[in-house]
């Protein structure tokens, strides 16, 4: 029979583990949660309720964040925030992910789970707290939109006011989407049971963040005619292959191991929505850019001088306007096949800076830059992407446009419905 004795070291163990076990939340096809485009810092910045009382918060979207994080401080002060302890398996996931796991401290029993957050923007580290709480979200069913629930246990680091740097104003921190255990969708697929995928629907205004199933949201017209690429994860980050790229139909003379990376840690092309326009490594960059200026003074434009941070400029005048923006030369990213390709065209390669010129979006990312390409903001905005990770596969739709809707049309007649 137990003492007393092992009995209360028992107890206490169980107390130190706290939090451990999965509490499922309700059943839903798809929550979302809204975004905007900040036109000061060009960030896409996301609208999360939480806490007791629910309460909004700004949050900057990070698509390869490990996890959330907010300053707990200077925002919306909740009753229901817990923190969580250093020995429980939730810590040891956020340890897992986070950007100075060996610094942060180990088990100690009766002791506050602590963790480094990370601001992309700036590139700072801070630690933080491990804390759980309750979390508002929009639900989407196959009959209904707009209802509200609510997921307990939601877990994220509160972390210090200064982290909030290079934040677009108002923001309280940053919403990780990146594959880590304790990521949003990864939460949400344990805690609502959704399968391991998120839609991202970024514009120049509305857009929106979703998980679970994209039909209620896109339709079934949208998601099912998305093309699907292999995805690739490094650490909690995106990446795709791009195996060539073209330009107006010309196959750019890039060497296939420029695009890919190699063994040596040289990363192929990442999806960010931390930087605003796609960056492109100088050795590839040089080419790119010539073969841009070539493509662009046969169709006739006009090229004018540099506004930074843009190379190449053009003058408007003259320019066609289409569905897809500027009449301009094509971009198309060929991926696992000359089949399979992300076609960009004048709204997702063109920067409006005045109204006399416009300049490319693609901006050189000098040499040291660790992937091959960075696509940014811009060149994701109205292109329906799915991340399954589950599955290990991207799909997008190249330019909305096509189908004659924008990610902003979606989610303003998605709040049209919310008031019906």
């Amino acid at each position: 029979m137990a003492s007393p004795f092992h009995l209360l070291l028992f107890f206490s163990f169980l107390s130190c583990l706290g939090n451990t076990f999965p509490v499922l939340g309700f059943h839903s096809n798809s929550v979302f949660f809204p975004v905007r485009k900040d036109a000061a810092t060009l960030q896409y910045v996301a609208r999360i309720s939480h806490g007791t009382p629910s309460g909004p918060t700004n949050l900057v979207i990070d698509l390869g964040g490990p996890f959330l994080w907010m300053d707990c401080d200077s925002g919306h002060v909740s009753s229901s925030n817990r923190l969580i302890s250093s020995c429980s398996v939730n810590c040891s996931k956020a340890k897992f992910h986070d950007h100075g796991s060996k610094s942060a401290g180990g088990c100690l029993c009766n002791t506050d789970c602590n963790v480094f957050s990370y601001n992309g923007i700036t590139g700072l580290t801070a630690m933080g707290e491990l804390v759980e709480d309750i979390i508002a979200v929009d639900s989407v069913g196959r009959s209904e939109v707009g209802q509200i629930k609510t997921v307990d246990h939601f877990l994220f680091s509160c972390a210090p006011t200064f982290l909030l740097q290079g934040l677009a104003n108002g923001s309280k921190g940053t919403l990780g989407l990146g594959k880590a255990s304790l990521s949003l969708p990864s939460q949400f697929s344990s805690s609502i049971g959704h399968p391991q995928k998120f839609f991202l629907c970024l514009s120049s205004s509305d857009g929106v963040v979703l998980t679970g199933s994209g039909h209620p949201l896109f339709g079934t017209k949208i998601t099912r005619s998305l093309v699907y690429a292999p995805l690739i994860t490094k650490q909690h980050d995106y990446f795709i292959n791009i195996q060539s790229i073209k330009i107006n139909g010309k196959r750019l003379a890039v060497d296939k191991s420029m695009l890919l990376g190699d063994e040596e840690g040289k990363l192929g092309t990442k999806l960010s929505t931390i930087v605003p326009y796609t960056t492109v490594k100088s050795s590839i960059y040089a080419i790119f850019s010539k073969a841009y200026a070539k493509a662009a003074d046969s169709m006739n434009m006009t090229r004018v001088a540099a506004v930074a941070p843009f190379e190449l400029c053009f003058s408007s005048k003259g320019i066609e306007n289409t569905i897809l923006g500027p009449l301009v030369p094509e971009i198309d990213l060929i991926l696992q096949s000359e089949m399979v390709k992300w076609r960009i065209q004048g709204r997702n390669s063109m920067v409006k800076v005045s109204n006399q010129v416009m300049c490319l979006g693609f901006l050189d990312g000098g040499l040291e830059q660790s992937s091959s390409i960075v696509i940014g903001g811009l060149q994701l905005e109205d292109n329906l992407l799915e991340f399954d990770v589950g599955s290990s596969m991207l799909g997008f739709s190249s330019s909305l446009l096509l189908k004659e809707t924008t990610c902003s049309t979606i989610i303003q007649d998605t709040k049209r419905k919310q008031c019906i």
